[in-house]
């Protein structure tokens, strides 16, 4: 075996990442061309990428909000939908055995998602019902890791439910701006990261996940923050209307 150049401190984690095989390829050998190890590095770069900017990519939204006690333009429904579509990938994911860095990110996002959520409630007037809702969930995403209440069968169908779920998640927001023809107080960085997010999560699921559900599931949710990132370019210098934005619960749900 070849002596490796990299201190352990580096390599051990490395080869926790990678692979002991694919650490030997690229690091000790420096046989960085090997097409499948060179493959398999970059998907768990690229994903251990996307897990970590999923524990931001929703702060900047957060704390647009919060700077300027305003959800205008901001689609409570899409939230919704988001969440529930952020637990159950979790749980089919994590039921499967698949790596974490291969969906870890819905974890984080899923968590600001809720917050935000509780926002848009507040703000909306209803904190209490805000409350129920998170209540709700626990109950739900408890249920989802609990194979005695959810069997396998019905953990696959209600993931293949998320694909429409996904795309839903993002019609209301889509449909938001559209009709608006202003984004209001969505986050750009957030659109933004969203879609080169999902864009680099297709390269790691066709590399680790042996799955045609997932990979229909991540192609659909690439087109859909593809039309979101494309409007926000579009209305980037729009001005908001003169008759002020104010979030009524009916326009945006």
């Amino acid at each position: 075996m070849t002596a490796s150049w990299l201190p352990n401190l580096l390599r051990s984690p490395l080869a926790a990442l990678i692979s002991e095989d694919c650490t030997v390829t690229l690091v000790d050998q420096l046989n960085i061309l090997e097409p499948h190890c060179l493959r398999h590095a970059l998907s768990k770069g690229l994903g251990l990428g996307i897990v970590l900017g999923g524990c931001v990519v929703k702060l900047p939204q957060l704390f647009k909000i919060l700077k300027s006690k305003s959800v205008a333009g901001i689609s409570l429904s899409s939230y919704i939908l988001e969440i529930l579509a952020n637990v159950i990938t979790i749980a089919y994911n994590f039921r499967k055995g698949y790596a974490f860095t291969t969906y870890g990110e819905a974890l984080f996002i899923g968590a600001q998602n809720f917050v935000i959520t509780l926002l848009i409630m507040s703000f909306t007037g209803r904190a209490g019902l805000g409350v129920i809702a998170g209540a709700l969930l626990l109950a739900f995403t408890y249920s989802l890791f609990d194979i005695s209440l959810i069997g396998g069968s019905l953990l696959s169908t209600l993931y293949g439910l998320t694909i429409p779920l996904v795309i839903s998640s993002r019609i209301p927001q889509i449909y938001t701006i559209h009709k608006n023809k202003y984004t209001g107080q969505l986050s750009a960085f957030a659109v933004f990261n969203y879609f080169f997010g999902t864009a680099a999560r297709l390269f790691t699921t066709l590399v680790e996940v042996d799955d045609s559900l997932v990979l229909l599931g991540v192609i659909l949710a690439t087109i859909a923050n593809g039309v979101l990132a494309a409007q926000m370019v579009y209305y980037w210098n729009a001005q908001a209307p003169k008759d002020k934005y104010r979030l009524d619960t009916k326009k945006n749900e």
